[in-house]
């Protein structure tokens, strides 16, 4: 269930002409070259400047900064971007990247324009994607990583800590990816009143694994395929910034790997909050056809909601995508009506 090679290349190379590029754009997509200069207060974008429709808002002009989270003694690094307007956010978005990905990969660097953070400020909310213990900051001092039970306390931690020093609104909703896919679904199985925990959006995350999957053999070139899908499925710029967002999946997170099956019944019964599951049309790693949406649905016995979905023209890595935009929006989305019957009680 590993998200991009481990050996620190993204995928394989892709030359792609900026006219071919926006020729290969879906409308309101277009990725360009980067421009000279960020706007004072933003970050530059790696590898491409995002020009979007007239109505979507989203853009390099929304600041997304670089924090550390105190997680139990253990510093973690973290992306933040408040709400483009100012002010107290909605809610905040946790987001949790997969197992050989960073933080960044919420941030497409390829083309901002299909940023989970970015997105999410524009729309009001306060976007917090960490850098799960193993990688970035925590890298050095947790150099073989840490397995799913031993991650939990400590980003259960390090949210608390921020919630506890900054304004989060309605309350935290957890969006993740593949292997962090596990970790947020676990979190939210601990998650106790205190946490004031929302809502749970997980994609490429199953209950079992595809046929001829070998968990094992995670990071050979071989999974490529599964790892990403059609090439044509993402920007061409996604091959050429890679580094920005991959890093090696340390060895004792390496080891759950072939226990994910094992993982998700333990944890699911648990789970006491709504729980929307996504898969992409070209996710190899998962089953998610025929009858095993709804047994994956059935396997949230304590839930109130849950809801699968499918993404056409996407691969595993969703959220580096030209799908990713149309991802987000409907991650939001479903975090909206997580907010109603909250909402309706305080009538």
């Amino acid at each position: 269930m590993p998200d991009a090679e481990t050996t620190g290349a993204a995928a394989p190379a892709a030359r792609t002409s900026g006219a071919a590029a926006a020729a290969e754009s879906p409308p309101g997509a277009v990725c360009t070259e980067p421009s000279a200069a960020a706007a004072p207060g933003t970050r530059a974008p790696a590898a491409g400047r995002w020009r979007g429709g007239p109505a979507d808002g989203v853009g390099p002009a929304v600041a997304v900064r670089p924090v550390t989270l105190d997680a139990a003694g253990v510093d973690l690094s973290a992306l933040l971007a408040g709400p483009a307007a100012g002010g107290d956010p909605r809610a905040l978005v946790v987001a949790v990247h997969g197992g050989g990905m960073t933080a960044g990969y919420f941030d497409a660097p390829a083309c901002p324009g299909l940023s989970l953070l970015r997105l999410g400020a524009a729309l009001g909310y306060a976007v917090l994607a960490v850098d799960r213990p193993g990688y970035g900051a925590s890298a050095a001092a947790l150099p073989r990583g840490l397995p799913l039970a031993e991650q939990t306390p400590l980003v259960r931690a390090a949210v608390a800590g921020y919630a506890a020093r900054h304004p989060t609104g309605a309350g935290v909703f957890l969006l993740a990816h593949s292997f962090g896919g596990k970790l947020a679904l676990s979190l939210a199985a601990h998650a106790g009143d205190g946490d004031r925990l929302l809502g749970v959006d997980v994609s490429g995350c199953g209950r079992r694994y595809a046929p001829g999957v070998d968990p094992g053999a995670a990071g050979r070139r071989a999974d490529r395929r599964r790892n990403w899908g059609p090439l044509r499925l993402y920007p061409p710029a996604t091959f050429r910034t890679g580094a920005a967002v991959v890093a090696p999946v340390p060895e004792r997170e390496a080891a759950d790997l072939a226990r994910g099956p094992e993982l998700f019944a333990r944890i699911a019964p648990r789970v006491r909050v709504p729980v929307r599951l996504t898969f992409a049309e070209h996710e190899r790693w998962w089953e998610h056809g025929g009858a095993e949406p709804a047994a994956m649905a059935a396997c949230f016995t304590a839930a109130p909601r849950v809801v699968v979905d499918r993404r056409p023209d996407a691969g595993h890595n969703l959220s580096l995508g030209w799908a990713a935009r149309a991802y987000h929006l409907g991650a939001l989305a479903f975090l909206e009506e997580c907010l109603v019957p909250a909402a309706v009680s305080r009538r």
